[in-house]
């Protein structure tokens, strides 16, 4: 597994990682999870050249971090650990952010629910150091920390040996730039993939401005650029994927089109003896800007398919092919 650095912190990891917000379960995944398998598909991710294994507090309120925690026991020293904090349920502090499994979510960056925050999820992962704690979301009105506040309280973390690296997820432009300026930021988490190139414009260039790391998520799109989404598939209420505000390209009249541009792929899988989601992670990954892709998985062959996509080169003639193609659909869907 190729591996590049998180910005400037030194800190390697493997190009693809494991997204592990499945692993939290919940209705907004259909169904719900078996923690052994969980267990099961991280180690089996591990042995498949994956390091990076990116968790969060409120992937599951807390269970994703168990799990992961469980599955890594012995092998700590073989991980890059990322989990994350500002989405908070245990009380009325911060701002109200949305409902989530039934349960009111606040996001919250004040220095005070972070330092109870990082204490909880390092007992939950069963460690004491978090290789690169990211803040989940920007703090918001009423309850707006400035991000100063947020910032000094993190590198005060960092300076403990509490966490190792600094970074922030789904900032606006604008938000990432006083995020660098107040403290050692050395990554940015966002949703990129062939079907929603909007960071193309703003984020990812100011990314490779501040030599930052770029943490690339719904990549696969939720499982539908892998090509396993037929047209016969339903989702059942509350699963984000039936929801079609949340991601149009869901919707049957897009999800038809996309399956036939994947369709057209074919002498492509052929030609590198790679499945569709192998190629799509390779394309994304051969981006300009993007360094790491996050990849869910369910189960151990989904984990192990999944790395074997950050070993995949793609020729230059061939991505621009490919970008011809994402770019022919019809981006209002979007």
């Amino acid at each position: 597994m190729r591996t590049r650095k998180l910005g400037n912190s030194g800190i390697e990891a493997s190009v693809v990682g494991l997204g592990a917000w499945v692993l939290g379960g919940g209705t907004v995944w259909g169904k719900d999870t078996d923690d052994a398998e969980s267990i099961a598909t991280i180690r089996a991710a591990l042995d498949a050249g994956i390091t990076l294994i990116d968790t969060a507090p409120a992937y599951g309120f807390g269970r994703s971090e168990e799990v992961v925690g469980k599955a890594i026991h012995g092998r700590r020293d073989k991980v890059v650990l990322a989990t994350k904090c500002g989405l908070w349920w245990d009380d009325q502090r911060g701002s109200y952010f949305c409902e989530f499994d039934g349960r009111p979510m606040r996001r919250s960056l004040r220095p005070d629910t972070v330092t109870t925050e990082v204490e909880n999820s390092l007992r939950r992962l069963g460690t004491d150091y978090i290789d690169l704690y990211q803040t989940h979301w920007p703090a918001i009105d009423p309850d707006k920390t400035p991000i100063a506040d947020t910032m000094a309280c993190l590198m005060k973390l960092k300076e403990q040996g509490k966490i190792r690296a600094i970074g922030v997820s789904n900032v606006s432009p604008a938000e990432l730039a006083e995020n660098v300026a107040a403290g050692d930021v050395a990554s940015n988490q966002f949703r990129y993939s062939m079907l929603y190139r909007a960071p193309e414009k703003d984020i990812l260039p100011a990314c490779q401005r501040n030599h930052l790391a770029t943490l690339t998520y719904m990549s696969l799109e939720q499982g539908l650029l892998t090509g396993k989404v037929g047209m016969d598939r339903t989702f059942t209420p509350g699963d984000f994927r039936s929801n079609g505000d949340w991601n149009p390209w869901y919707k049957v009249e897009n999800r038809g089109r996309v399956l036939a541009m994947l369709a057209r792929f074919k002498p492509l899988t052929e030609k590198y003896a790679c499945t569709t989601a192998q190629l799509t992670i390779a394309w994304t990954l051969a981006q300009s800007g993007v360094t790491h892709t996050l990849a869910g998985a369910r189960r151990a062959i989904q984990a192990q398919e999944n790395a074997r996509g950050g070993d995949l080169l793609i020729d230059s003639k061939d991505l621009a092919a490919i970008r011809k193609e994402v770019e022919g659909l019809d981006e209002s869907a979007q």
